[in-house]
């Protein structure tokens, strides 16, 4: 299988270029998404990491995704990687434009350079100076597919992101009073981000939702099925939307992900009733 990457080199500035799982159980994860997404690891040498280690998931031979040993009292999470042409100057815009910078800029061996951050709202996130011959497999099954940020101020979230990417903001969310917005780089959606409703407790942080796409041979059906087997929860049962059959699983050590079938698209939009997987 011959995967494509998610766009030439150099990337614009503001795409997702990368997804990576920091897990409090690097064993049980790295078994989980490989027996649900079939993907391939390979080790990688990360002075950025507690423990030196970083696993790089790949499919069809192109990287897919990073996996690496959570740091003490942190939880099981997926987090998105965002580009930026420098990242030293990026890490100066996000402190101008309110948010914090809890790693500077860092140089990975043969990796680019990476800045940690938190945006304004509360939600962390990472800047990437990726590579010349960066690859990021995106587009395909069992591959990233998008990512929300859901927040509780959508206001302060959208100033933030728009700012620093150049990003125009368009509402998507419906009549009933959803606010989801879809963020653009030359009319194309890179990113979404969803103010919390009633559906996720107060306590609730800002965070990330990351998606995966299926095979629609298979279904989210069976593939939320599939990671039941495998030692993951189903925290909301496969349900449709206009981009299609969405279910939000979480993998054995308790990062949350959704998966996303778009060849089953539904009438309407709305979120699904969940339990918050972010309750401790």
């Amino acid at each position: 299988m011959s995967l494509g990457s998610s766009a030439p080199s150099p990337l614009p500035s503001g795409v997702p270029c990368w997804v990576e799982l920091a897990t409090v159980d690097e064993a049980a994860s790295h078994r989980f998404y490989e027996g649900l997404f079939g993907w391939t690891y390979l080790l990688s040498r990360d002075p950025a990491t507690r423990t030196g280690r970083y696993l790089i998931g790949t499919l069809g031979g192109v990287p897919v995704g990073g996996l690496y040993q959570a740091a003490p009292g942190q939880s099981s999470a997926w987090m998105i990687n965002i580009s930026v042409h420098n990242a030293h100057a990026a890490a100066s815009w996000v402190q101008r434009l309110g948010g914090t910078v809890t790693l500077e800029p860092t140089v990975l061996p043969h990796r680019g350079c990476i800045v940690h951050a938190i945006e304004p709202s509360g939600a962390p996130f990472v800047l990437w100076q990726p590579p010349p011959d960066w690859a990021f497999a995106t587009g395909h099954p069992n591959t990233f597919d998008g990512a929300d940020l859901n927040t509780r101020d959508g206001g302060a979230a959208d100033h933030f992101f728009c700012r620093l990417f150049q990003y125009t903001s368009l509402q998507v969310g419906d009549s009933r009073g959803i606010d989801y917005a879809e963020w653009r780089l030359e009319q194309e959606p890179v990113l979404y981000r969803y103010v919390m409703g009633p559906e996720y407790p107060p306590q609730t942080p800002p965070h990330w939702m990351v998606y995966f796409a299926v095979d629609p041979a298979r279904g989210a059906d069976a593939t939320a099925g599939h990671a039941l087997m495998l030692g993951g929860t189903v925290l909301v049962e496969p349900y449709d939307t206009p981009w299609g059959r969405i279910a939000i699983l979480a993998d054995p050590a308790g990062a949350v992900f959704s998966i996303i079938d778009h060849a089953q698209v539904g009438e309407g939009w709305g979120r699904a009733e969940v339990d918050d997987p972010y309750d401790d």
